[in-house]
């Protein structure tokens, strides 16, 4: 399964084992201008990896995308352009879009990695793959 954490500057992206048991972090892509360019743009990585064989990427069957809430459950200003992008990923791909609450996955993600680097400048590096493997292992816990 691949997770992905859609955001208007970049989008992180994590992968599960082939178990689908773990999440693990796999790499962060800029968003470009709009939720449709976004969509092009991990399509474009998945389709790629198929046709190279590519390990991180083989075997993709589904797609989990982070739903942005407020902590009252409510949408934010980010839910409508997270709907389009998962929308248009799943036109553009064929698999079947699963959503994922991910509300507070960057502060988790951010405190896993604070773990094991104390400089912030390179957790934010890695934090939009890292929050994305939050939300593919909140997925994959619950199912």
């Amino acid at each position: 399964m691949l997770g992905v954490d859609y955001g208007r500057r970049r989008i992180g992206l994590a992968v599960s084992d082939h178990s689908a048991t773990l999440a693990r972090p796999f790499k962060t892509i800029p968003a470009g201008s709009s939720p449709r360019v976004a969509a092009e743009a991990v399509a474009g990585l998945i389709k790629a990896a198929a046709d190279s064989d590519d390990g991180d990427l083989e075997g993709i069957g589904a797609i989990v995308v982070g739903l942005p809430r407020r902590l009252g459950g409510e949408d934010t200003d980010l839910s409508a352009p997270a709907r389009a992008f998962a929308a248009a990923l799943a036109t553009l791909t064929g698999f079947d879009v699963q959503w994922q609450d991910e509300r507070l996955s960057s502060h988790e993600a951010d405190a896993r990695l604070a773990v094991g680097e104390r400089d912030w400048r390179v957790r934010k590096k890695k934090l939009d793959a890292a929050a994305a493997a939050v939300i593919l292992q909140d997925y994959l816990d619950r199912v």
